[in-house]
């Protein structure tokens, strides 16, 4: 039998009731959000789970969303059934100002790289990590540089045209 995006929003509803929310389809995937405080439940869940063996983390990864007052930060995680070729997708949000989220990395070895990128670029704290640090960029800088903090180009330039840029 071939797995499904119902049978496994069935398993996980019933595993998991009233606790995921916004399930969507994008291009075929399945994608939900679930609370911070059961990430490494769930995912467990889908690890172990004889029919739905979600063994295989492809990416995790954050995304700022300033305007999303006390869940300013999603981490994503990327899923993949090897075995019947089945890819899925979760999120979780936390608070930009305690951006605690459990780490996966005893579940998951591919996520130990994943969550030092996601500390050095979006600054989530990664709890039980067993080496969070800086990964990319230089261990004394004191800011995180993919959150939407700072604007995108110099406002105070007088030699652009605006016109080329389509604002005119």
């Amino acid at each position: 039998m071939t797995l499904t995006n119902e049978t496994i929003q069935l398993k996980l509803t019933e595993k998991f009731p009233d606790q995921l929310t916004d399930w969507q389809e994008p291009y075929g995937m399945l994608t939900f959000t679930a609370p911070k405080d059961l990430n490494l439940k769930i995912l467990q869940f889908l690890f172990d789970d004889a029919e739905l063996r979600f063994q295989f983390l492809t990416d995790l990864q954050a995304v700022h969303y300033p305007d999303n007052k006390g869940a300013e930060l999603a981490v994503v995680y990327h899923l993949h059934n090897l075995v019947d070729n089945v890819r899925i997708r979760f999120k979780i949000f936390v608070d930009i100002e305690k951006p605690d989220v459990f780490s996966a990395t005893a579940l998951y070895r591919s996520a130990n790289h994943m969550e030092r990128e996601t500390y050095d670029f979006f600054g989530v704290n990664f709890i039980g990590h067993p080496n969070l640090i800086r990964i990319l960029n230089v261990d004394d800088m004191d800011y995180f540089p993919m959150r939407k903090q700072y604007p995108v180009e110099d406002q105070s330039r007088i030699d652009k045209d605006d016109e080329m840029f389509g604002r005119g």
